[in-house]
């Protein structure tokens, strides 16, 4: 786990590579050195609008050209394109089922020295919430290419969670299948479930090794489709351990805890902890002074296992 990338990185790459092959459009709200999308500019600046800071516009605007046939990629920083958009995103995309994918950087409190106003912790809980909407949220960067051609792909609206701080890459390009609403497993264990979402991936990864260390066997599960879930990989790790941990860099009120308990509560109920914020805003700080303050380390997760193993 040596590499390092931003998975905003990832997807301003990805629209560059794929742009190539199918007939894309991407908008952006003035922030393209940031979003990344500058990559697919300069490659195809024909199909590239700048609509300037005007979020709400820019979601309507990418709702009509959608209505034209077109794939269209609405881009901005996640608290602009969930909570400043998120009528126009709902009334203009979602309820007419339109073939717009939004792509969302800087979510979550890695975004670090922006602070509060700019962390969005609420993205995950208020996209699901929409219907059609499906909702990704890659771990890495070959995930994230992986979700966006799985996007332009896809019949309907995709909200895509990335982020600004460089993350390990953990799947490899030749062999990583992504399928869109399905987990991927990436270690077996008896003891507890760790099931986690993009960032938080590689910490449940550093978990399982602490917990190994003590004798605690923890399989590890990669959530990157939070809509629609994967019920059956979630159903069976309850099954098969009897406890789950979750962890996401989000708010634990609406994102993947919540997500996860939906699913343990109708099917198979275990005892369960959430790691992730705790109905908290966020703060300005470095990304990992602040995933530390927050409790969203591989040591938390760890933390977390064992309390719950105790409740089976």
């Amino acid at each position: 786990m040596a590499n390092m990338k931003a998975t905003r990185e990832s997807y301003g790459e990805a629209l560059a590579k794929f742009g190539e092959e199918y007939d894309i459009v991407v908008l952006d709200a003035d922030l393209s050195k940031s979003t990344k999308t500058e990559t697919f500019k300069k490659k195809f600046p024909e199909r590239f609008i700048n609509v300037g800071i005007a979020e709400g516009n820019m979601m309507s605007v990418a709702a009509g050209i959608a209505s034209t046939g077109k794939v269209v990629f609405a881009s901005t920083f996640a608290m602009f394109a969930a909570g400043r958009a998120f009528e126009q995103v709902r009334n203009s995309i979602g309820y007419p089922n339109l073939n717009v994918k939004i792509g969302a950087t800087h979510a979550g409190i890695s975004v670090g020295e922006d602070g509060a106003s700019h962390q969005c912790l609420e993205d995950i809980a208020l996209m699901r919430s929409i219907p059609n909407m499906v909702v990704i949220n890659p771990a890495d960067h070959v995930e994230a290419m992986a979700a966006v051609k799985a996007a332009i792909l896809h019949d309907g609206p995709v909200y895509l969670r990335f982020g600004r701080l460089a993350v390990p890459v953990i799947f490899d390009e030749e062999t990583y299948k992504f399928e869109l609403g399905k987990g991927v497993q990436i270690s077996d264990g008896s003891d507890v479930s760790l099931i986690a979402t993009g960032l938080m991936v590689p910490e449940a990864i550093k978990a399982a090794e602490i917990l190994a260390s003590e004798g605690i066997s923890a399989r590890v599960i990669n959530i990157h489709t939070i809509k629609p879930i994967d019920v059956d990989i979630i159903v069976k790790a309850a099954r098969e351990t009897g406890a789950v941990v979750t962890a996401e860099e989000h708010n634990i009120i609406g994102g993947l805890g919540s997500a996860v308990a939906e699913v343990l509560c109708e099917n198979y109920p275990v005892p369960m902890q959430r790691v992730g914020t705790r109905d908290v805003f966020g703060r300005s700080g470095k990304p990992a002074e602040l995933l530390k303050m927050y409790n969203l380390t591989a040591d938390d997760i760890a933390n977390a296992a064992r309390e719950v193993i105790k409740r089976k």
